[in-house]
């Protein structure tokens, strides 16, 4: 195992150093169905990089290749230097994840998804113990260690699993769809927690359908059926559109399509 490991870090492939994720035509089947269709981009270190779409545009399929979940079917990508296709271990191991559903276990305590996930991430007993005391002190839930985490919450667990994807200090963060179903304000408190991250000098890679959200990012793509048929800064896509809002540029862009699709 170990040979192994050392044999990946002698491999890794010769990047950008700047780059924190890079793909060129990454493609995903599923069968006859193209959940991702030859999307290519890069993030820069430091970046609130958007995948804005509407569900079903294959924001999540995209985003489980980036942290080595599911292989793609063709093209390349790299996160961290790392190649997604050969060394997603390697990738595991750099980055934090908060899926849909926030990765956490509904029938364990807060305590004990803290020591769980810190366990996954190979932190140490004293090391686990340490972050706990910071966690609970940090999103004022000393009082509710022992809580049952299905008891929270929404905002709380949404809080929680962030924290715990954060436990291990990744350099890279990817959130996919990380405010579906809390309320308006639960949502504004979240992106300024994203803030406080990315300016730590972390990567923040995140998905999102909802319009008011993209103008929160430093730059962001927007994925049509698999495809990304825009990419660039809020501001920039809105002078090049002569828009107002993201919202606006989204239904010039996709609603267009999807009249004319309605129309043949």
């Amino acid at each position: 195992m170990q040979n192994d490991f050392a044999h990946e870090v002698a491999n890794q492939r010769q990047t950008d150093p700047d780059l924190a994720v890079s793909a060129r035509e990454l493609t995903k089947r599923f069968g006859r169905f193209t959940a991702v269709d030859g999307i290519s981009f890069d993030v820069r270190r430091g970046e609130i990089f958007g995948f804005l779409g509407a569900n079903g545009a294959g924001k999540t399929t995209a985003i489980r290749m980036f942290c080595g979940l599911l292989p793609p079917t063709a093209g390349e990508a790299q996160v961290a230097g790392y190649d997604v296709r050969t060394q997603p271990r390697m990738i595991k191991q750099t980055i934090g994840y908060m899926s849909q559903k926030f990765s956490l276990y509904e029938d364990l305590t807060v305590a004990q998804n803290i020591e769980f996930y810190g366990g996954i991430y190979g932190l140490t007993r004293p090391q686990i113990e340490h972050k706990t005391g910071l966690l609970l002190d940090e999103l004022n839930l000393r009082d509710r260690r022992d809580t049952l985490t299905q008891s929270l919450p929404l905002g709380w667990k949404q809080r929680l699993a962030l924290s715990v994807s954060l436990l291990h200090d990744p350099s890279i963060i990817f959130l996919d769809e990380p405010t579906g179903g809390v309320d308006p304000i639960s949502r504004r408190n979240f992106w300024r927690i994203i803030y406080e991250i990315a300016d730590s000098g972390k990567t923040v890679f995140v998905t999102t359908h909802y319009m008011d959200e993209a103008e929160y990012c430093g730059r962001l793509s927007i994925m049509y059926q698999g495809r990304i048929i825009e990419i660039g800064t809020p501001g920039g896509l809105k002078e090049k559109y002569g828009l107002d809002t993201m919202q606006d540029i989204f239904v010039h862009l996709v609603g267009g399509d999807t009249r004319k699709e309605a129309k043949q």
